[in-house]
């Protein structure tokens, strides 16, 4: 697959690296370093688009003819927004509150174009139901480590854990690189949308949602 521009990727997460990889897609990785304190009285869909269109343009002031994709995910329940936790025991009382209970996983996607000069920014909304998973289970995960650089202290793929008992939404949104938000912003991306989701879901293990607007 040929590009015109050089593509950099805002992000040090290795699920958001390996998305791009699947997607045979040749990339270089500049992290963005900002500031993601919420503002007064943001909503949190509002949160999450600024924060992946500001990593974006934090990242492309150094490549100004590049083409370059940020991306930002938060976890959303009764409106409160549960980020990485600080701690095993923070982590621990966000696993007990998401416990059983349904949530709003937001990923936003922003991509800039240095032909246009302009910026495209689409979200998804994924919601995510926990199963009902015991104390035990809760501390065994954390002490694994995985849950400290998650937001809402839980990776929905961790096979030994499980935590998600449903969704409704895109899988890959709640991994943190929602593969047809991105379509939907960069439609010149190759390659097409059905070998696209074929890729997606053999990375996840999970049908693609991209399936469900082919058909």
């Amino acid at each position: 697959m040929d590009f015109p521009q050089p593509i950099i990727l805002a992000s040090a997460s290795p699920r958001r690296q390996a998305f791009l990889q699947t997607l045979n897609i040749p990339f270089a990785v500049h992290t963005a370093d900002i500031d993601e304190t919420p503002r007064p009285n943001e909503a949190p869909r509002d949160l999450v688009r600024r924060l992946s269109r500001q990593k974006v343009e934090a990242v492309a002031a150094h490549y100004p003819k590049a083409l370059v994709i940020g991306a930002d995910t938060i976890v959303v329940l009764d409106d409160a927004i549960l980020g990485k936790p600080a701690s095993p025991a923070e982590a621990r009382r966000m696993l007990l509150a998401l416990k059983g209970k349904s949530h709003h996983v937001f990923s936003a996607i922003s991509v800039c174009f240095p032909q246009q000069g302009h910026i495209r920014t689409a979200l998804s909304d994924t919601v995510v139901t926990m199963r009902p998973y015991t104390g035990a289970e809760i501390a065994a995960y954390i002490a694994t480590g995985d849950s400290l650089d998650k937001a809402g202290a839980y990776a929905i793929q961790h096979a030994g854990f499980s935590p998600v008992a449903a969704i409704a939404g895109c899988y890959a949104g709640v991994m943190g690189f929602p593969l047809k938000t991105l379509r939907e912003i960069w439609p010149e991306l190759n390659p097409a949308p059905a070998s696209m989701a074929r890729q997606c879901a053999a990375f996840t293990g999970r049908p693609c949602c991209l399936t469900q607007k082919i058909a």
